[in-house]
Formats: structure tokens, sequence, C-alpha cells
């Protein structure tokens, strides 16, 4: 998310005017945040996992929904747009917002990671309703599950890459190929080395200006 573009708006005023703005805003507790747009492998891992699960569920109870459909989590006073959310509750029907997920899913990039692995990790554990949360990243076959168990702890789920992954919520089974296809992932390595190697360089210009502030 990026800074603040509106200070303290109610939840009804920031509602109504998400209804007409042509750019998506999340909503915590009276603050409002602009998103960005995501890239091409995000878009393409998003999209390879709600076609799976659509099929999955397709004819019961559960409906699956990508990015234009908000969250609201009432304990941070909070409407986030999840990449993928699952809810099986027929009493969520709130054609704007869901409000009891049965899984959240989402899909790491650079600018987002921090802020899913820990504020929106946070927050969607309040929700009872909610059994899976999924982190996919964009740059390597990795997916990370954290499932709640019966004494309501959070366990993390290793997935290998010659296994299915099971999401028990939905009673789904997903190989990684299948979440990955299409995707560069090669390109993408060698672009997250190039950034590196390139923040690498800055901080050690940054560190020599700052042993010799006459340098620069």
């Amino acid at each position: 998310m990026s800074n603040p573009m509106l200070s303290k708006l109610s939840e009804q005023e920031y509602l109504h005017g998400e209804l007409s703005s042509e750019i998506r805003h999340e909503y915590v507790d009276g603050e409002v945040y602009a998103m960005a747009g995501a890239g091409e492998a995000h878009n393409l891992i998003a999209g390879n996992i709600f076609a799976k699960l659509r099929d999955f569920v397709r004819g019961g109870s559960c409906r699956v929904f990508i990015s234009d459909m908000k969250l609201h989590v009432q304990t941070w006073k909070a409407y986030y747009y999840p990449d993928i959310l699952v809810t099986c509750d027929p009493t969520d029907n709130h054609s704007h917002f869901k409000e009891r997920p049965s899984m959240v899913v989402e899909v790491l990039s650079p600018g987002t990671e921090s802020t899913d692995r820990r504020e929106k990790m946070l927050a969607y554990r309040t929700l009872s309703s909610l059994k899976e949360y999924v982190l996919v990243a964009t740059d390597k076959q990795q997916v990370e599950i954290y499932r709640r168990d019966e004494h309501n702890e959070w366990q993390l789920a290793a997935v290998r890459t010659d296994e299915p992954l099971f999401l028990e919520s939905v009673g789904a089974s997903l190989m990684l190929d299948e979440i990955y296809e299409d995707v560069r992932l090669e390109h993408l390595a060698r672009t997250s080395r190039r950034v590196s190697a390139e923040s690498m360089m800055a901080n050690a210009e940054f560190d020599a200006a700052e042993d010799d502030p006459g340098a620069y």
C-alpha cells in the first residue's frame, strides 16, 4: 500500500467512494490507501489459482472471488482487496464485500510482501471463519499455507514441488505447475538478482559517502 491518500473517512464514506472510484483503495481505521497495479506474473498466478478453484467449487456452496472483492475485517475497522478469497457461508452475501471467508490467498510482490506477511496476516487471523491463509511467491515456485488447527493455533504447512497442494478449506488439490503455468520464473529470477545487485551497489556508495563526506 502507498501513503494515505485521504485522511479519516468513515466506513460508509469509503464504501460510497469506492463505488465510483477508478482506482481501488484499501481502508484501515479511517485511512485510505491507493493500490498499485500488479505485474504479469502476479496476474497469471492469481488467474491460474482462481480458475482451478472455480472448477472445484462449481455447483457447491462455496464461492471464489478474485482481486476486486473487498474483505471486511471488523476488528481492525479495515477493508482489504485480497488476490483471492473463498467464502462458503451462504449468509456472507453482501454484494461489495465479504466478511466470513474460509480461505484467503495473497500473491506476493516486492511492494506488498511485508504487508501481506505482517499487517494482513494479523488482521485476517481475527476472522473466526478463516481456516487457511495462503501466500504465493512470484519469483520462484513456493507456496506457504498457514492453517488453523483444532486448538485455534496457526500452523505452517510446507509444500514440496513434487506434491499436490491440498487446500482443506475447500477440498481442492492443485499442483505447483498448475499455479505457475505460463509464468517465466527464470526471467523473474534474473530481474530479482539484478535489482538486488543494484541495491547492494547503492548501499555501498551510500556507506562510502558516510565514511568520506567530501567524496560527493
